[in-house]
Order: C-alpha cells, then structure tokens, then sequence
C-alpha cells in the first residue's frame, strides 16, 4: 500500500464502471481530435484523453488493488497505478504524460497541438487497452 494516499474501497463491478467511462472518453477524443479548421478541439481532444486515463488508472486500480485513488492531486493515482500491475510503472509513466498535458487542455490560454492531442490519445489508449484486459481477466 502506497502510505499517505487517500484511496476508495472498490471492486469487479466498479472497474467495469469506470472501464466503460474511460472507453465513452476515449472515443470522444477521438470524434473532435482531427476536427479540421477548429484549433480548440486538439485542446478538447487532448482534455477528455486525460480524463480517459484518469478513468482507466480508476478501473486498473479496482480489478488489481480493490481501492482507487480519491486523492486531490491525481499525480498520486501514478503511485497507486505502479503498484497495482507487474507493468504498472509504464502504465503509470502514461498516467503522469497525459496530467502533464492536463492543465494546458482545460485551463490553458494557448491551444494544444494537435501532435500532442495524438500522443494523448495514445497514452489514453494504452490505459485504456489495459484496464480492458484486466476488467476481462
């Protein structure tokens, strides 16, 4: 258990709930990622790739460790995701890329690029892909 990190109780049937977010997100990234001639949507894009990841790290979380994190700082789910899988430490080296983009995407003034709404994508995917393969196991 990764000490100092406020975590939640959670099983089978809460990582197949927050699988099943983290998929809806991902596949709307993906609907307004290459929108043409709208620069804000890399930024949208790149926004619910986070909060796919977000949702992915949740249900990894659940089906391995039975507890997610709850903290207010989501940098403390990558701790928590390290542990829950032997390859949590690239799953959480995702986690941390895509909170990296995080502030930029909702909160920033300047537009995200849209290469960086790709590698969002793909971090998301990737944790994604992987919640899906442990929810199923």
């Amino acid at each position: 258990m990764v000490k100092g990190i406020r975590t939640a109780t959670c099983g089978a049937s809460e990582a197949r709930a927050r699988l099943k977010v983290a998929e809806a997100y991902l596949e709307a990234a993906s609907l307004v990622r290459d929108e043409p001639l709208r620069d804000a949507f890399a930024s949208v894009a790149t926004g619910v790739a986070v909060l796919a990841g977000i949702a992915a790290s949740d249900s990894v979380c659940c089906a391995r460790l039975g507890r997610r994190s709850r903290a207010d700082d989501h940098r403390e789910a990558a701790a928590l995701l390290q542990q829950a899988t032997p390859d949590g430490k690239a799953l959480a080296v995702a986690l941390l890329r895509l909170l990296d983009l995080k502030d930029a995407a909702h909160y920033g003034v300047a537009f995200v690029a849209p290469r960086r709404a790709h590698d969002a994508a793909r971090w998301a995917a990737k944790l994604v892909d992987r919640a899906r393969e442990e929810v199923e196991r």
